[in-house]
């Protein structure tokens, strides 16, 4: 199957009929294969000037790895609210609970010309404002702010780096409800960089 086929736009036969996916693009592999693996899409829909997100979760076996098929034109406030129903159901499970079992978002690799999975089962999403001091915010505008003031992200990295530890035991990132899913991808590639061991996550 070509490349552009196969990763850029993923096809679903669904009740006899082709879906669509446009899947989110970095230049870079966190994890290059999942075995024992059950699909679970989220299709970018439009009702009149309403954008909707679709999930056809019909593949999802519990005790297996979950890929997360996700259209990279939908906002995070579409997105986030259906993948935590998602993660609590796989964390509440008990019969068929599998603690190996993890979480995978899917994209495509530009460069290795490949499918590729970031893994987020340990990310608890909260959909609220951060009530802290100290707070990474990515805006809809791919802008990174740091406690308020405008940076890069080498800046970001950097500070990262050079703080005391003790001083900064848990990282909270914020980031724009209206961001879209493809630049999210692209936020969390950067942030599983940093080796970051504690954090938590503000969609807002």
């Amino acid at each position: 199957m070509k490349y552009y086929s196969l990763i850029l736009l993923f096809v679903l036969f669904s009740c006899g009929k082709k879906e669509n996916i446009l899947l989110p693009k970095a230049n870079v592999t966190l994890v290059g294969n999942v075995v024992d693996h059950s699909p679970i899409y989220i299709f970018f829909r439009t009702n009149g000037k309403d954008t909707l997100a679709e999930v056809n979760k019909k593949n999802e076996i519990i005790s297996t790895n979950w890929i997360f098929n996700i259209d990279k034109r939908l906002p995070l406030r579409l997105v986030i609210p259906e993948v935590m129903k998602l993660q609590e159901k796989k964390r509440n499970e008990v019969a068929h609970k599998n603690e190996l079992a993890e979480n995978y978002f899917s994209y495509a690799d530009t460069i290795g010309k490949n499918m590729a999975f970031l893994p987020f089962t340990k990310v608890y999403y909260k959909l609220e404002k951060p009530k802290f001091s100290f707070v990474v915010f990515f805006s809809k505008n791919n802008e990174i702010y740091v406690d308020g003031d405008l940076g890069s992200r080498e800046e970001l990295k950097h500070f990262l780096i050079s703080f005391p530890k003790d001083k900064l035991k848990i990282i909270r990132f914020r980031f724009d409800a209206n961001m879209n899913y493809g630049d999210y991808i692209q936020n969390e590639i950067f942030i599983q960089s940093l080796k970051i061991e504690n954090k938590e996550e503000f969609i807002y």
